[in-house]
């Protein structure tokens, strides 16, 4: 049996939710997750940018957790939302990783005096553009939490997330040997 990539199921401006229905693609609930899977495509461009094991292992974990979210929010029935939080991970606990992770970025950086202009290597790059999509998904995500419930902690990471992808691309310039240019 061959499996094809295409469906046909689309074609009409809709799309499949986890446990099952069909919604417009245009909705707020496709457009969060659509833009927490371009999330997670960027945070893929900066580990492919270069070699930083360190970042390089915070952002896997991170990308486990993307998908994870993705996952939740395509999933919009209660009890299968609690399946996917509990596989997600996504508990105080992984939310104090997150603030860790960028407690350790802040003690090897010069405090921030200024407004970092967003480049430097391709990783950092990489990673101030994964930033600003993580701004926007979480934006998103805010919208449809306007209209069906979504778990507050998935705003709380993001929110975290996108300090931490600020810091990562600090230490990522940083590391290479790359100044920051101020604003």
């Amino acid at each position: 049996m061959t499996f094809k990539i295409y469906t046909k199921t689309g074609d009409d401006g809709q799309t499949g939710l986890f446990g099952g229905g069909r919604i417009g693609k245009d909705s707020a609930r496709v457009s969060a997750y659509g833009d927490v899977d371009e999330l997670n495509a960027f945070v893929g461009v900066a580990r492919a940018a270069e070699s930083m094991p360190r970042i390089d292992e915070v952002l896997a974990a991170v990308q486990r957790d993307l998908f994870a979210i993705g996952a939740l929010l395509a999933t919009p029935h209660p009890e299968k939302v609690r399946e996917q939080l509990e596989k997600a991970r996504l508990t105080d606990q992984r939310i104090a990783q997150l603030e860790q992770a960028i407690d350790d970025c802040d003690a090897e950086l010069e405090p921030l005096k200024a407004f970092i202009m967003p480049g430097g290597t391709p990783k950092a790059a990489a990673l101030h553009v994964a930033r600003t999509v993580c701004r926007r998904a979480e934006r998103a995500i805010v919208r449809l939490q306007l209209t069906d419930d979504v778990p507050q902690v998935v705003i709380i990471y993001l929110n975290r997330l996108s300090d931490l992808l600020f810091m990562l691309a600090r230490v990522a310039n940083r590391r290479a040997g790359a100044g920051e240019v101020t604003w």
